[in-house]
């Protein structure tokens, strides 16, 4: 699967249509939260809702009444997709993918989905393998929008059209015609390999975040000093505007031009994470020398979770002290180094060039000796220096964590302890269909059931009959 994200350049006019979109879309997904709540919660207390099926549909022609006139103003392939969007956050819920779907707020990141119905890439005769974007339909035009593509495409079957703190990019996938790899046929291949030619071509990655990637052969991957100097200035910049952010009185316009400018700084940030990211790792898969990436198997959800509260004891109602700033602060320069990131763009990067990437336990390999493997909390006197107190051994404590880690890299696969993890898939596809909606093409529809549901609020007796999958027994409600 091949992602592509492209900068585009709405006009005004074209900008006000897509918020639209936007905004009505993100309200048939909340309003679909919103129902499955109510459903949940008094499915099994009210009279009116006894025996009734909790809804997991796709169907939304219940939320266009007198009250929702703004909703006739978008196509209804927008508000359509919106449920559908709702339906596949249920679909990665029932497989562990997530959580289930919760409210979506109006700040931050925010998107649309469109189908092949409302946009159309036709080819630029002048210039072969060019394509402009239409997007619109005959009754809700919005014309050609301008975007930048720096790599050739196919055109897809649906795109998103995205705003991020005052930036526009669409987006989309598709399939690579070429196969890449199963991890386990590489873990095979590398396994018959000398112990010796295997450690050499084995490299340790060790994360930090004084610097964010540290290699076995002494590389430091890390921003450079002028992305340095402007994150600083972008820090400032982010403190001095949320300190006015926070004398400006909200829903003005002043509010939200102070938004706005917090957002960019925190845009700056993100844009850094990701060259850093591709980047580095386009560095380490290019190196003919290593055919495996070996890292610490970090639980960065887990490490950078809240500071337990502790209650006092002797004074009811109040909390010891627990660290909880610095805590905090650890936290936002973990996530602020994009180990995640870093982990996912060199997984891909490393199977398209049949490479092999493991995660090795990380107890103790910043307190192992690489020489002798000696493990003591002495060997690291500070963050940055490593002396062993067996043989003296002496090295960057950085450099010396990596070199652990590609040693243990190294005996995993020569010990053929790989294992392939399942991928757990969630398919962007509408699986049922509401009255006088069209399947979309190349899709397989499943037979819905016809079953009798209650809508309305409180102990209605006026049932509404929808279109409803059948339930299947392993949901969890």
């Amino acid at each position: 699967m091949d992602g592509f994200r492209f900068r585009c350049y709405p006009t005004e006019d074209q900008a006000q249509i897509l918020r639209q979109w936007i905004g009505c879309q993100r309200f048939i997904y909340n309003a679909k939260v919103g129902e499955d709540r109510y459903f949940r919660r008094f499915a099994a207390s009210a009279l009116a809702l006894t025996g009734t099926p909790i809804p997991i549909d796709q169907t939304y022609a219940q939320f266009k009444t007198d009250l929702t006139p703004f909703l006739a103003d978008v196509p209804a392939v927008v508000l359509r997709n919106g449920a559908v969007r709702w339906k596949q956050a249920y679909q990665r819920f029932f497989k562990g993918l997530g959580g289930r779907p919760t409210i979506k707020t109006r700040h931050g990141r925010q998107s649309v989905w469109l189908t092949r119905e409302l946009f159309a890439f036709e080819p630029i005769e002048a210039a072969p393998g060019h394509y402009r974007l239409l997007i619109g339909c005959g009754k809700f035009p919005v014309g050609k929008l301008a975007f930048t593509a720096h790599r050739a495409f196919e055109p897809p079957a649906s795109l998103h059209i995205s705003l991020d703190a005052g930036r526009w990019h669409v987006s989309f996938s598709n399939e690579t015609a070429t196969e890449t790899p199963s991890e386990t046929a590489i873990a095979e291949r590398l396994q018959r390999l000398p112990i010796d030619q295997l450690q050499a071509a084995t490299v340790g990655l060790d994360r930090g975040v004084a610097t964010p990637v540290m290699t076995s052969d002494g590389q430091r991957l890390v921003a450079s000093p002028a992305q340095q100097q402007r994150l600083a200035q972008k820090e400032r910049r982010r403190k001095r505007w949320q300190r006015k952010l926070a004398r400006r009185r909200q829903g003005g316009q002043n509010h939200a031009k102070a938004r706005a400018q917090v957002a960019r700084t925190y845009r700056y940030a993100s844009d850094v994470r990701r060259d850093l990211a591709h980047k580095a790792t386009r560095v380490l898969v290019d190196d003919p020398r290593y055919q495996v990436y070996a890292l610490e198997a970090l639980r960065v959800q887990s490490m950078t979770r809240r500071a337990t509260p502790k209650p006092d004891p002797e004074r009811p109602g109040h909390y010891l002290p627990n660290n909880a700033k610095a805590k905090s602060g650890l936290n936002r320069s973990i996530l602020a180094s994009g180990w995640g990131q870093f982990k996912t763009i060199l997984h891909y990067k490393a199977a398209r060039a049949g490479k092999l990437v493991v995660e090795v336990p990380p107890a103790y390999s910043s307190q192992e000796c690489a020489r002798c493997g000696h493990i003591h909390p002495d060997n690291r006197p500070s963050q940055a220096r490593f002396v062993c107190q067996a043989c003296a051994h002496h090295a960057h404590a950085d450099h010396n964590a990596a070199q652990v880690i590609a040693a243990r890299g190294a005996r995993l696969v020569a010990d053929g302890q790989v294992v392939e993890k399942p991928k757990k898939r969630c398919a962007l596809k509408r699986t049922t269909v509401g009255p006088g909606e069209a399947e979309p093409a190349g899709l397989i529809p499943q037979t819905p059931v016809e079953n009798a549901l209650r809508r309305g609020r409180g102990n209605t007796t006026a049932p509404r009959s929808t279109k409803q999958e059948p339930r299947a027994t392993s949901q969890r409600l």
